[in-house]
């Protein structure tokens, strides 16, 4: 393995142990639903690190993705990687989470607005440019869910942000759902261009799986007393789909070419679940 599939393999483990370890006590006195879903900022923090150290370890492949009209391009990389480590380190250790919710989710809507929006108007006939395009999207509105949970919807502003980020959410689950029962061939969670393997029992079985699922929770999203539960269920689904579809595909990858590809499937699907947890979070029943 290379120094990028050891620092991203080590930032999302160290990031993963060290945040259980200080989420612990805010664990205390929840509900089994509400303890699925205050650990969404740790799975959140682990993707964001892994992601971040892949800046830092791999700016020159990553460098082309910056839009051409943008000096400096090798500089904006970097500064990408910084500053999703230091989102996952807030996330982590719960400090600045107002200032690092709100600032992660602009990261991501100009991520959308630069990057995404300008290859969907390229391609719109292209499915896999929408599914990014919602992606990156979605990742925004957790990010949003966090700050207005974090703030306790004490303000008009978390209410609303709650709401947008919800909704919308909620659609994502419903188009990605669709993807999961017309194109059941293609690896489940976030539907991208990656196949299921052969040596995977009953792929068509799964995607069904995951695309009731996930349309259950896009329901139970837009039903405001079924929010928790929908969420926690969804959520909890998806980060069992990393750890039993995505992380056997990596252990089958760690020592080839296509490590950090089955990397960045593992923590994808892992921010997508923790995205999902989010959307429950500023509900949640102290």
């Amino acid at each position: 393995m290379n120094i990028e599939v050891w620092g991203m393999s080590i930032a999302g483990a160290a990031a993963l142990v060290a945040g259980f370890l200080l989420a612990w006590p805010r664990l205390r006195g929840l509900s089994g639903v509400d303890k699925v879903l205050a650990l969404g900022p740790v799975f959140a923090a682990a993707p964001l690190a892994v992601f971040g150290m892949e800046h830092l370890l791999a700016a020159r492949d990553i460098e082309p993705i910056v839009p051409h009209w943008m000096p400096w391009p090798l500089f904006w990389t970097y500064f990408v990687g910084a500053a999703l480590l230091a989102a996952a380190l807030s996330f982590i250790v719960w400090r600045c989470l107002r200032w690092s919710a709100s600032l992660l989710a602009l990261l991501f809507i100009i991520f959308v607005a630069t990057i995404d929006v300008p290859g969907l108007m390229q391609s719109l006939h292209n499915r896999f440019s929408w599914t990014l395009t919602l992606r990156e999207a979605i990742f925004a509105c957790g990010a949003l869910m966090l700050f207005a949970g974090a703030g306790g919807l004490r303000s008009r502003l978390d209410c609303i942000l709650a709401g947008i980020g919800r909704g919308f959410i909620a659609a994502t689950l419903f188009f990605y759902a669709a993807e999961h029962f017309l194109f059941p061939r293609n690896a489940p969670g976030v539907p991208l261009e990656l196949m299921t393997p052969a040596w995977m029992p009953a792929p068509k079985l799964l995607a069904y799986a995951i695309g009731v699922s996930l349309l259950l929770g896009g329901i139970g999203l837009c039903i405001r007393p079924a929010v928790r539960i929908a969420a926690a269920e969804c959520g909890f689904i998806l980060l069992l789909l990393t750890a039993l579809f995505y992380v056997p595909i990596l252990v089958t990858e760690i020592r080839s070419a296509q490590a950090v590809e089955g990397l960045n499937y593992v923590y994808d699907t892992m921010l997508f679940a923790a995205t999902v947890l989010l959307a429950g979070f500023p509900f949640l029943e102290h």
